[in-house]
């Protein structure tokens, strides 16, 4: 009786393990993103992060929009063992209901993709999911801008003011729709502080400017409180007297390239300096 149900138990052992033996293992270090699960016979291959990078998606049948931030793709395939591969429509309703049951919505869907669009506080995310035959893969950006890592020194501002009267000081950032300037303009911050100390009879506007989305009068607003803001940050973060600054905003009425792309639209939210 004993020697039987040591056969058994054996037995079981051996079929368990052999089912765990099936089960495909994900790749090294992969890890599902935090806003999705993944189908239930699906295993991760790879993923891979990019801090900035731009992904292109598609938003209508003839239209694409690239979105530029922090990206993550994710490639999945099909555990065969572990029960046959959902079909395209099914993952598509799965990711779609999920991104709706936090606050998204569906952007765009056809036969072989769905584009979604999720808002998370002051987040804006996208999302593409792409079910392919044997694989699926998942691109997940955060759209952000770019550090600005490459800025303009005292003495190249004092040049673009002295040969055309205006120049960009690139590397001041703000949230979206907000005028508090971000700590980390200060080094861009600090470059303009020095330049107007050079030369203490210097007075400039400080011109802000929007992209095109949303209303005229808003932008208008936003980017005179954003100029304003960032005169007030040098009036008091670095004893720059407020009469040689003044804070003005146009808005999306000079805009330096199209409104029509992600692209454009950043190049056109900038702050420069004119020259009084």
């Amino acid at each position: 009786m004993r020697l039987k149900s040591t056969i058994v138990l054996a037995v079981l052992v051996c079929l368990v393990v052999t089912a765990v033996a099936a089960r495909q293992p994900d790749g090294p270090g992969f890890k599902d993103p935090g806003l999705f699960t993944r189908m239930p016979t699906a295993y991760g291959d790879w993923v891979k992060e990019a801090p900035f990078d731009a992904y292109t998606f598609r938003v209508s049948d003839s239209k694409e929009e690239r979105v530029e931030g922090h990206m993550f793709t994710y490639l999945y395939r099909w555990d065969e063992e572990m029960g046959p591969r959902p079909s395209t429509l099914q993952i598509i309703r799965n990711y779609e209901n999920a991104a709706k049951s936090i606050g998204g919505r569906v952007v765009y869907e056809s036969d072989e993709l769905a584009t979604l669009r999720i808002a998370k506080g002051d987040k804006d995310i996208w999302v593409s999911v792409e079910p392919g035959g044997p694989q699926m893969q998942l691109v997940i950006v955060k759209r952000q801008a770019m550090k600005q890592d490459v800025l303009a020194d005292a003495q190249a501002l004092q040049g673009g003011l002295a040969a055309q009267g205006h120049v960009e000081v690139p590397g001041i950032f703000f949230d979206f729709n907000k005028a508090v300037v971000k700590p980390e303009s200060k080094p861009a911050l600090d470059q303009v502080a020095r330049m107007l100390k050079a030369d203490p009879s210097l007075k400039v506007y400080v011109v802000g400017h929007t992209d095109a989305v949303g209303t005229l009068e808003a932008n208008l607003r936003l980017s005179e409180a954003r100029a304003q803001a960032v005169a007030k940050a040098l009036a008091d973060g670095y004893g720059i007297s407020p009469a040689r600054l003044k804070g003005c905003g146009v808005g999306p009425l000079s805009p330096v390239a199209s409104n029509d792309t992600e692209e454009g639209r950043a190049k056109n939210r900038r702050v420069e300096l004119v020259k009084q």
